[in-house]
């Protein structure tokens, strides 16, 4: 994904070099803050404690479900990720974060970011924090995707209950820009760094959500749930409408 940005004044871009490399250039770069929200859920066809297992165990399954994103591991319970290449007004960008996995407090399970281990400057801060929170709940309150893929595979017995796993994550990106980039109008600054950070999230969050739910289920050798059973929206900080994902 690629943004473009056309603008009447005269303002020179080298598009062949990372936005690092040209606020390096000048110590007069200022930073731009840029929020997103979202929250979503999935449907997990077994119990609470079996689906908590599981999400617990990340070291076996993070890393898989992440591809095509590079991820390894640092230190207890944290990753690296590099999520691949974007490009927006002018420069090209990889966001590349740190982040940890906190063990579950109250049924909740907490991810934010930590410190990359590298002290090289980017050009960027991340900030981004996220709360997944399990639910059981009975068959009947399940999606209507559960019987029919039961029914499909020829299996008669179906769960009593299963689980709903709900989160929420928002992340705060502060990008420092060189001194000629705030020539640009701040409205068209702003409304293009938050929709390509909305677009980040929206190629990495729906991809990550179905691969758990993949692993989780052929490792349990049960159904996979339906697309049906997923749910991802942004939440908007404004009265506007939310956005609902696929």
């Amino acid at each position: 994904m690629q943004s473009q940005i056309i603008s009447s004044q005269k303002i020179e871009f080298d598009s062949d070099r990372t936005l690092n490399d040209q606020v390096l250039d000048g110590a007069d770069a200022k930073a731009i803050h840029f929020q997103t929200h979202f929250e979503g859920s999935m449907e997990m066809y077994s119990d609470g404690d079996t689906v908590a297992k599981f999400l617990q165990s990340h070291e076996g399954w993070f890393c898989r479900c992440a591809q095509p994103m590079t991820v390894e591991p640092y230190g207890e319970n944290g990753y690296i990720l590099t999520v691949g290449r974007f490009g927006a007004l002018g420069f090209d960008v990889e966001p590349k974060i740190a982040v940890v996995l906190e063990p579950p407090q109250d049924g909740q399970y907490f991810m934010h970011t930590i410190p990359l281990p590298d002290p090289t400057f980017l050009g960027y801060e991340v900030d981004y924090q996220a709360v997944m929170t399990l639910n059981e709940i009975s068959r009947n309150e399940a999606g209507d995707g559960l019987e029919k893929v039961y029914r499909k595979q020829g299996i008669k017995e179906l769960p009593e209950k299963i689980t709903k796993v709900q989160w929420q994550l928002n992340m705060d990106v502060a990008v420092f820009f060189p001194k000629y980039i705030h020539k640009l109008p701040q409205a068209l600054i702003r409304k293009t760094g938050d929709r390509l950070l909305a677009e980040i999230i929206r190629q990495v969050s729906p991809r990550l959500t179905f691969k758990v739910q993949q692993d989780f289920h052929q490792g349990m050798k049960l159904p996979l749930p339906p697309k049906s059973s997923r749910h991802f929206q942004r939440v908007r900080a404004t009265d506007a409408p939310d956005e609902a994902e696929d």
